[in-house]
């Protein structure tokens, strides 16, 4: 009988210890945001035959951070990448990009992704569902944490360059 109340006791102790609660946030592991794009959001906002386009894009940052969250080093960044209501079946991406910049304003590519003209992203029936990885650094990954709503990611496509859907990131 003891055995079972020193057991009980132990695993009473094990469950308080649990640090796994999940209404506190992770210093550690992965870092994701998200954007909802739209043509809408371009700036200017497109009103040419892509004015229809939108998606979603979900990012996630495998970088190395220490115990108080902080970015210690670059690592990866996937872009999970859905799109939809292009309105031609062959429509192709042929740039995407986090670029700085708040809603309304522009700014230059800062994390790229590697798509081109010779290697693009080809719409089947004005849709595409895509994830790719590429590197990003610790200065990129650490500002684009501290302030992701000052960032926008937008994919270009042969009509309009400039750029075709856009959205700001939110952390979550």
């Amino acid at each position: 009988m003891k055995r079972v109340a020193i057991l009980m006791a132990v695993l009473a102790l094990a469950a308080a210890c649990d640090d796994d609660s999940p209404t506190q946030p992770s210093n550690t592991g992965p870092i994701v945001f998200s954007a909802a794009l739209s043509a809408a959001n371009e700036v200017p906002p497109i009103t040419n035959a892509e004015s229809t386009a939108r998606g979603t894009t979900t990012i996630t940052f495998d970088v190395p951070r220490d115990s108080t969250g902080a970015i210690t080093g670059g690592g990866n960044a996937t872009f999970g990448v859905q799109l939809n209501s292009f309105p031609t079946s062959s429509t192709a991406v042929i740039a995407a990009h986090i670029h700085p910049g708040a809603a309304g304003a522009n700014g230059n590519p800062l994390v790229s992704l590697n798509v081109s003209a010779g290697a693009p992203i080809v719409l089947t029936n004005g849709a595409a569902n895509v994830s790719i990885t590429v590197a990003i650094s610790q200065a990129d990954a650490t500002a684009i944490t501290a302030a992701p709503a000052n960032y926008y990611f937008n994919v270009h496509t042969v009509l309009n360059g400039a750029g075709a859907a856009r959205g700001q990131l939110a952390r979550q």
